[in-house]
């Protein structure tokens, strides 16, 4: 599981935000698992139940509010329940003022205080965005990630089976690299598999024979890109007399990474084959997909129609007796 440390929260957004530590230091070690942001309503008045003690805690205008209405000793006491279940950590926004007993308990309890002079629903979408690139689940994968016609291409396959000559040719074509040899993806909500390139090997691609490349001083900084969304995995495989390929197109075999289906296209690979065409006719395809547009299924509609015509024209000849 991915964590962030509440120090380095600090020390990433502290500048954007504006947060100034005011309480709590002793807990900036603390570990930060879940990307969701609370706003701790009911705990305010003591129903800690289902307390999301995990997230960070903000605290706006109107739970501000809200506590002057409590008689401080309520206060006080909600607040030591909050802090004795090791939340991550709590901020105050609008630069408002945190009452004297909260720091202090902060301070006991070792519960890292921040103030920021941020809107609430700005701060929250700040720190959401932040946590959520952070805190994604991730894996690496041995591969090449190339942007084709705009759809994020991943191929794989054995080593030395030409994925990265592959790619040399789709750059040289006008395509744009992502990663070469090791790609890093991370999900993005439930559906979305973003891909990035090793953050030393980026932009470099090891050619065989050759060495190390580096892309951007080759073909300009139009050959590269920083990420994208991965939409088509393009598995080379060496050709098998004994293995039957996809013929018609009509049967998509998906793949699954951190549990998100993607489009599979198993190429077989063969001396001469010019699997940089073949990759961008693959992505055109994608895109048509994407608009509604399948080439095999309309090949197939035409040919069902066409043998059903043969089928009622032959009938008519056959039940015809003059």
């Amino acid at each position: 599981m991915a964590e962030i440390t509440v120090r380095s929260l600090h020390d990433e957004l502290g500048t954007r935000l504006g947060l100034r530590l005011l309480a709590g230091a002793a807990g900036l070690e603390r570990r930060i698992t879940v990307s969701d942001v609370s706003r701790p309503g009911l705990a305010l008045v003591g129903y800690l139940d289902y307390f999301q003690n995990r997230m960070i805690q903000v605290i706006g205008l109107t739970e501000v509010s809200f506590l002057t209405t409590m008689p401080p000793e309520k206060v006080r006491e909600h607040f030591a329940e909050m802090f004795r279940r090791q939340v991550a950590c709590m901020i105050f926004t609008r630069n408002l003022a945190v009452p004297p007993d909260i720091l202090q308990l902060a301070e006991e309890t070792g519960t890292p205080l921040f103030t920021t002079p941020q809107m609430t629903t700005s701060c929250i979408a700040k720190i959401y965005i932040y946590l959520e690139h952070n805190l994604a689940p991730r894996t690496s994968l041995h591969g090449v990630l190339i942007d084709v016609f705009g759809v994020g291409v991943l191929l794989t396959g054995s080593s030395g089976i030409g994925k990265s000559e592959c790619a040399l040719d789709l750059i040289e074509r006008g395509h744009r690299l992502v990663a070469d040899d090791v790609v890093t993806i991370k999900k993005r909500g439930e559906r979305v598999l973003m891909g990035y390139g090793n953050q030393m090997l980026q932009h470099h691609m090891e050619i065989r024979g050759i060495g190390i490349v580096d892309l951007t001083t080759l073909f300009g900084i139009r050959s590269v890109r920083m990420r994208k969304r991965i939409e088509v995995e393009v598995r080379l495989k060496r050709w098998s007399d004994d293995e039957d390929y996809e013929r018609l197109g009509l049967e998509e075999k998906p793949t699954t990474i951190l549990g998100v289906e993607i489009p599979l296209i198993t190429v077989p690979v063969v001396s001469g084959k010019n699997i940089s065409v073949i990759s961008e006719v693959l992505a055109m395809n994608h895109l048509l997909k994407l608009c509604g547009y399948s080439s095999a299924e309309e090949f197939n509609n035409r040919l069902l129609d066409s043998m059903q015509k043969k089928f009622e024209s032959a009938r008519f000849v056959e039940d015809d007796l003059e």
